[in-house]
């Protein structure tokens, strides 16, 4: 139960949180830097909702799914593989309490997006990347391409293969 206030407040923050953001992490190779032309597509925060999660371990971070009109459709109709042009994106934050809500509560149980780690995109054209089961692959880190092999993004996502690649489920 206490996942749901964490989902509650990544929703509240990728629907309601404009403007640049500042990014840190580390890590595309030249083809996946080469995607939105290096620069993180203008608009992409306005994207519609998919999903949010909560990743603990290493990651230890919360995290809200976007999609474009494509990707979102595809969804919602359980298309399988998604059409050519959905993009989908991760936008992911440090949490930390809030002592604020906190005092509302009356308790220690709230927790706010942080400091943003990083944004990964993927990209759906399946001629351009099939050898990555159609989907291109890149990350932002600071606003700028970060340097992680497209080959290890797509390994990463090679369990999810029955579901064209994608961990997130939709979320109505």
């Amino acid at each position: 139960m206490k996942q749901i206030p964490i989902l509650l407040i990544v929703a509240a923050a990728a629907i309601g949180t404009g403007g640049a953001m500042t990014l840190s992490a580390a890590g595309a190779d030249y083809e996946s830097s080469q995607i939105f032309g290096g620069k993180l597509p203008p608009g992409y925060r306005d994207w519609t909702l998919i999903s949010v999660a909560h990743e603990a371990g290493k990651f230890n971070d919360i995290r809200a799914i976007l999609g474009n009109d494509l990707a979102v459709k595809a969804y919602r109709d359980g298309t399988v593989p998604f059409p050519d042009g959905a993009i989908v994106v991760r936008v992911a934050w440090s949490y930390v309490p809030s002592e604020e809500n906190d005092k509302v509560f009356g308790q220690p149980q709230s927790f706010v997006a942080g400091t943003p780690t990083n944004v990964q995109f993927m990209v759906k054209n399946s001629r351009e990347y099939a050898s990555t089961g159609g989907w291109g692959y890149t990350q932002f880190n600071d606003g700028k391409p970060a340097h992680v092999a497209v080959q290890a993004c797509y390994a990463c996502h090679v369990p999810a293969k029955a579901r064209d690649y994608l961990f997130t489920r939709y979320s109505p």
